[in-house]
């Protein structure tokens, strides 16, 4: 078999593992992209465009749209008439660099640690929820609706967030989380990460601390590491408490993930996270509520009438990831600083999707979604459960939860980041090593998994390659 056959079964390969409620454009896309990250050499040569199309039976078309956009972004390069290539360039990081000239140590830095994957689609890619089933229809009516000629207010800048949006939150965290705030408290924002970069801006200086768990949540990291925060971490155990020397008392900043704990993917403890805020004494206390679950297990630290404590929530996990919708919930006093921060420095907007997702709240549609994904994702946890529980290596897995994530624990003499690699390039499972969000100390090694893009027929036959991936990969190291 030649290279240009064995590249073209490959090819077929891993677009038929891709979801299939995906654009014939989309699924073609993730899949060069997946084979020109992991497995192709600079200089790789595609198979014709015409065998392309006929093995995969896409559209010639179809198939220029994804090579013309594949090549405006450096990923591959085309001479008319010879063929398509894998761009020389793609993995020259300093030849880039010397293109572009110099950026700052703060970027270096994050481009150096870990981050979110370039790969976001496919079975068990973590911290993306369910998008196959969200009532898209649903949606566009109530867009529809809204954009009307009386409402051409809703296109200029916001001041402060849409005023119903804030009425719908305070009524949802009431509902779902026991907690009553005043509306005065609510700050609307474009996701949790904006939500941090606020706080940061707001709350601290360059170069103060900021204390979190380890494991940790890395999006948040990035931001407190790109605001310039000297980030410090604390070892938590979910049967123990924080363990080990803690970082020194009074810093800055103390985040918390919220009532499950990102990414172990297990319930987090209530006086666990009153027992550090009493050691360490913070200035400040985040909670980042990441993951609802089925509203019953409220394991919050946060007082809407403290002080020093706020509230951070994003609608991303709960609905779509391009919703780009959260909030901050922030005592008394404090949200007018931070709006105002908000417009010096981002401006402010949105407000049709503000009124939208109001109205979404309001009819009842987000509390009849999250009850229904809740359920949902419990039974996929379940049978994933069931299915990896005895796996050679697998020492561990995180309780079923109404969570899009979960983890594994493996035994500490795997290295997660080999078996991960090893999981996407022979099984094409995506997955996250834990060693690589755990801090100096910590030894854990294990698995982040997602279950928001996996169902039914699709997850048994992934999870059992998944077990079967864990098993050869065991095997091996023996």
């Amino acid at each position: 078999m030649d290279d240009r056959r064995r590249a073209l079964d490959r090819i077929a390969q891993v677009y038929q593992a891709q979801p299939r409620h995906l654009t014939k454009h989309c699924r073609l896309e993730q899949t060069l992209l997946r084979l020109i990250d992991s497995e192709w050499q600079d200089g790789q040569r595609l198979p014709g465009h015409r065998a392309l199309c006929a093995e995969l039976g896409v559209a010639r078309n179809t198939l220029a749209g994804v090579i013309e956009n594949l090549t405006r972004q450096g990923q591959l390069v085309t001479d008319h008439g010879r063929g398509t290539w894998v761009s020389q360039r793609l993995h020259s990081r300093e030849r880039e660099m010397a293109d572009i000239g110099p950026i700052s140590r703060r970027a270096n830095d994050i481009l150096g640690d870990v981050g979110a994957s370039p790969l976001q689609s496919g079975a068990f890619v973590p911290g993306v929820p369910d998008i196959a089933h969200f009532p898209i229809a649903r949606w566009r009516q109530l867009y529809s609706r809204i954009t009307v000629p009386h409402n051409t207010l809703l296109l200029s800048y916001a001041s402060g967030g849409y005023g119903p949006l804030k009425r719908a939150i305070a009524g949802y965290l009431s509902r779902w989380r026991g907690i009553d705030c005043a509306l005065d408290q609510i700050v609307i924002t474009e996701g949790a990460h904006h939500g941090l970069q606020l706080c940061a801006l707001t709350l601290a200086d360059n170069g103060d601390r900021v204390v979190m768990d380890s494991p940790f949540y890395w999006g948040a990291r990035n931001v407190f590491q790109a605001g310039g925060l000297a980030i410090e971490h604390a070892i938590w155990e979910p049967e123990q408490g924080y363990m080990g020397t803690l970082p020194r008392p009074y810093p800055r900043l103390l985040y918390f993930t919220g009532s499950h704990h990102y990414p172990l993917g297990v319930r987090s403890v209530n006086a666990h996270k009153h027992d550090l805020i009493r050691r360490l004494g913070p200035d400040w206390i985040l909670e980042d509520d990441y993951e609802f679950g089925d509203g019953h297990h409220r394991e919050l630290a946060f007082d809407p009438d403290a002080g020093n404590q706020i509230l951070i929530g994003s609608f991303s996990k709960l609905m779509f990831p391009g919703l780009r919708l959260g909030y901050l919930v922030v005592p008394r006093g404090l949200s007018d600083a931070i709006n105002r921060v908000r417009t010096g420095v981002f401006r402010e907007g949105r407000l049709l999707d503000q009124a939208v997702l109001a109205t979404f709240i309001d009819d009842g549609d987000l509390d009849g979604w999250c009850r229904r994904m809740a359920s949902e994702y419990l039974r996929r946890q379940q049978r994933l459960h069931d299915l990896l529980v005895g796996t050679p290596g697998v020492i561990g897995v995180s309780p079923p939860a109404g969570n899009i994530s979960l983890s594994l624990a493996l035994s500490p003499t795997l290295d997660d980041e080999r078996l991960s690699k090893a999981l996407l390039t022979r099984q094409h499972l995506i997955t996250r090593p834990l060693s690589r969000v755990c801090a100096t100390g910590d030894h854990r090694r294990g698995l982040i998994l997602g279950v928001g893009m996996v169902e039914g027929e699709s997850l048994e036959r992934q999870g059992r390659r998944l077990a079967e991936g864990i098993r050869e990969f065991v095997g091996q190291q023996r």
